[in-house]
């Protein structure tokens, strides 16, 4: 208890599946979350949680970041810790995949991490001192799906890099996590997925889905001063089913 007393902290698709999961670890730890959705009934009951405040966001655009910083600002004058967290996927098979398709899961999975730090690190870069954890996706580390989403989440992995080395001397710290098949609202969506996922189940050594709670401990190590000295890190959670 109290890893992160007193830190400000940003997640974004905060207000459910892995989002939500790192929202309740982060206020367990002691801390002030901005539960950051675009789901605005999803945003309403996050915020009737204790040390949570909603906020509506669209990650891809970067007037909704510019008006998300300013108020937080305002509010409670810091941002200590920001998880780039919202994503969305499709099943739509390769062949289907159109340019309007790859955009709109490029600007959602993609842009939007990139968007975050884009506004958030050189603000952390100035107090000197943030944490920044970025979810990416096992699928951008293996040739797992030859398909937009691996793609969208392939560029979070690169920009996390990126953003480790440019903002490391100001004391701002990037690290990505790529987790494996988590058992979320979204992931329970892709109906006609079903038996692939059971075959995954089947492939993976620990022989389960992961859970949000997985996901959000790790989270919370790279989010505290726990991990005061990782900078560029990549955590995969996946079951063990890369290390095949």
């Amino acid at each position: 208890m109290g890893r992160l007393t007193d830190k400000i902290a940003i997640v974004t698709g905060g207000a459910s599946g892995i989002g939500a999961g790192i929202v309740d670890v982060f206020v367990r730890e002691g801390a002030t979350v901005i539960a950051a959705d675009i789901n605005e009934e999803a945003v309403k009951k996050a915020s009737e949680q204790e040390n949570v405040h909603g906020f509506l966001l669209n990650v891809a655009s970067d007037d909704s970041w510019i008006t998300l910083v300013k108020d937080v600002q305002e509010q409670f004058g810091t941002i200590d810790i920001l998880v780039n967290n919202a994503g969305i996927s499709s099943e739509i098979p390769f062949q289907d995949i159109d340019l309007d398709e790859w955009q709109k899961l490029s600007a959602v999975n993609g842009f939007g991490a990139f968007a975050g730090m884009k506004h958030i690190a050189p603000m952390m870069a100035e107090q000197g001192k943030g944490s920044i954890v970025n979810i990416s996706s096992y699928t951008a580390q293996i040739g797992q799906g030859f398909n937009h989403y691996s793609a969208s989440k392939g560029a979070v992995r690169a920009v996390s890099k990126a953003a480790a080395t440019t903002f490391g001397k100001q004391g701002v710290r990037v690290n990505a996590i790529f987790p494996g098949v988590i058992e979320t609202p979204m992931v329970e969506s892709l109906s006609s997925s079903k038996a692939m996922l059971e075959h995954l189940i089947r492939a993976t050594p620990l022989e389960r889905l992961g859970q949000p709670e997985d996901i959000a401990n790790a989270v919370l190590f790279l989010a505290s001063d726990e991990s005061s000295y990782v900078t560029g890190a990549e955590l995969t959670i996946d079951g063990g089913f890369s290390a095949q």
